[in-house]
């Protein structure tokens, strides 16, 4: 259901939560009618269809990647970086193909597990 009106983002998302349930011990993946949520202790990352840019300038097909850690990513890939707690930043990254949940991204993921984890 979760892809239903964006079905050619499934390929993008498997390979994300492969390499997600590869990489991180004791992952839970929960979906809801507006994300599939990644959980240790906490949630650390997300999927979603959330606009991070103008529709104009978001390609077909797309999937926002979403995480959190202790300090701001500085990175041009970063479409959005806020900070609603101290010490907490989320970051938004809109991913257009399958190649784009590569070493980098899944570095930051990795962080945000173990950052999650501490809590």
């Amino acid at each position: 259901m979760f892809f239903e009106l964006h079905p050619d983002a499934l390929p993008i998302y498997r390979i994300l939560e492969q390499k997600i349930l590869k990489d991180i011990p004791d992952v839970r993946v929960k979906f809801q009618k507006t994300q599939i949520s990644f959980y240790n202790k906490h949630m650390f990352a997300c999927a979603s269809f959330m606009r991070v840019r103008k529709k104009k300038d978001c390609p077909e097909p797309f999937l926002v990647v979403t995480f959190s850690l202790p300090h701001q990513v500085v990175s041009p890939r970063i479409d959005v970086a806020t900070e609603p707690y101290p010490g907490r930043w989320t970051h938004h990254v809109l991913t257009a193909s399958k190649e784009e949940i590569d070493d980098e991204l899944m570095e930051w993921i990795r962080e945000a597990a173990a950052f999650s984890d501490r809590k």
